[in-house]
């Protein structure tokens, strides 16, 4: 199975919360895995959950290889881990059904239209450019934020724009085995659209590409449980 394929199957189980599946695609050697940690983690919760055979060896190498690859987020997705495998202290997080990429895109969208508000019910994410609409509609998108009938209910999702992501490209560079195309891509990324001319370098080497889109990805994922860690929650998907 291609890597793009594997992800989308990996993506599919883990919003499923199939853990079988997440077990069988997870395989034994996460080593090879490395770009989707922070996504099988989320599967392994539910796979532990279920008492699946093969889970708790396979959580235990997930905790392992988080340790040792130590991106945004994997410290905390770690320690919910171990939690669960009774080889840590539980974290003191309230569960909340949220979509760590609906999140991560508020997080790191346009700062000049951006931001957003998290329901601390449904665990629902609403950028603000569809509430807004739905204040100006007079209400015809059901469910939309009204912090005037429960202030309590919304948590402000600041927009905090590309610096990370530009980052995220910086290290991918050095990630790469051929020089010339590093440096390429180090030209690429000066000034204004550089996402873009990266892009634009990337998809001679669609290989190069599809990994560019998991690692991102992946960092995203992380950074979005990290913000979400310190606001007092945890991502737990109701089945």
């Amino acid at each position: 199975m291609a890597r793009t394929e594997w992800r989308t199957a990996l993506r599919g189980a883990v919003y499923r919360g199939d853990g079988r599946a997440v077990i069988r695609l997870a395989g034994a050697d996460l080593k090879s895995n490395t770009t989707a940690l922070q996504l099988i983690g989320d599967g392994l919760i539910r796979a532990l959950t279920e008492r699946i055979e093969g889970a708790a060896e396979l959580v235990a190498d997930c905790v392992a290889a988080l340790a040792e690859r130590d991106w945004p987020g994997d410290t905390v997705l770690g320690e919910q881990l171990q939690a669960l495998l009774g080889t840590g202290p539980t974290p003191m997080l309230r569960p909340l059904p949220v979509d760590l990429g609906e999140l991560a895109d508020i997080l790191e969208g346009d700062p000049t239209h951006g931001g957003g508000l998290l329901d601390l019910h449904t665990g629902e994410v609403w950028p603000q450019a569809t509430i807004d609409y739905a204040h100006e509609s007079g209400g015809e998108i059901e469910g939309a934020p009204d912090e005037d009938d429960d202030p309590g209910r919304w948590l402000p999702v600041e927009c905090e724009g590309s610096r990370e992501g530009y980052r995220d490209m910086e290290s991918f560079i050095d990630t790469l085995a051929d020089p010339g195309q590093a440096d390429r891509l180090r030209v690429a990324i000066q000034g204004r659209g550089a996402f873009g001319r990266f892009k634009d370098v990337l998809e001679r080497t669609p290989d190069e590409l599809d990994r560019w889109f998991a690692f991102s990805e992946e960092r995203q994922r992380g950074r979005a449980r990290t913000w979400l860690a310190d606001a007092g929650y945890k991502p737990l998907r109701v089945y």
